[in-house]
């Protein structure tokens, strides 16, 4: 009888978690198509911070500033282009500075985000991270380059319930983010590692440094050919 009880409980535990990774992936086709409207993260930030007004439009890749994806790629994930989901040269960096008491920005990739940002919460416990990973896997299976950053333009966090650079350029620069300069771009991008903290209607030293840096950065990927191609195909 036992024996029998374990056998069925085991049939339940396979059954449920093929269901569920079956659910992920569809999911996650089901988003390569379709504007997303809504995601976990953006309702858990709206609670957590007692502020239920989202302000986010969706626009498509086209309609962004080149501008706005260099000076994105450029502060978040140099090597977007190139790795699989994960860059493993920034997280061996990070890995080592944090193991001598130093933090580094950079380590987690703009497809890492776009898994959190989309499908997950906002935490740091190694369970969320163990999900971030294989959902970083799906979408770098399932959607091309040019659908993660459209996504993740679309759903990044860019200052209180104000979600992708369409609702942060209209709201910081009363403008859309397909006319978006690249010094309103840099400075844009310089607050999403910490879009509440900080304020670009009284920037500080903080942010026109970050500003420098990452228009610094721009500059040099303006030399690089498979970028430029990228950005030559979402004109075509």
């Amino acid at each position: 009888m036992l024996k029998k009880t374990k056998k069925r409980i085991k049939k339940i535990f396979l059954y449920t978690f093929a269901a569920l990774i079956a659910a992920s992936f569809l999911v996650t086709l089901l988003c390569r198509f379709i504007p997303i409207p809504l995601t976990p993260y953006m309702v858990f930030r709206a609670v957590a911070q007692h502020h239920y007004k989202i302000d986010k439009t969706w626009v498509r890749l086209q309609d962004i500033s080149p501008h706005l994806i260099v000076a994105v790629i450029a502060a978040e994930d140099q090597r977007f282009l190139d790795h699989h989901g994960f860059d493993v040269q920034a997280i061996r960096k990070a890995f080592a500075n944090n193991q001598s008491g130093k933090k580094i920005k950079g380590g987690s990739t703009i497809s890492q985000q776009t898994a959190k940002n989309l499908f997950l919460w906002p935490s740091r416990s190694w369970f969320r991270k163990g999900l971030e990973a294989y959902f970083t896997l799906l979408i770098e299976l399932c959607w091309s380059k040019q659908r993660i950053l459209e996504v993740y333009l679309n759903i990044i966090e860019m200052g209180k319930g104000i979600y992708g650079v369409e609702a942060a350029s209209q709201h910081h620069f009363n403008r859309h983010a397909k006319e978006v300069s690249a010094y309103q771009a840099a400075m844009l991008t310089s607050i999403i590692p910490s879009p509440i903290r900080y304020n670009l209607y009284n920037p500080g030293t903080y942010i026109f440094a970050q500003q420098d840096w990452i228009l610094t950065y721009m500059k040099i990927l303006a030399g690089n050919k498979d970028l430029q191609h990228f950005l030559q195909q979402l004109q075509d």
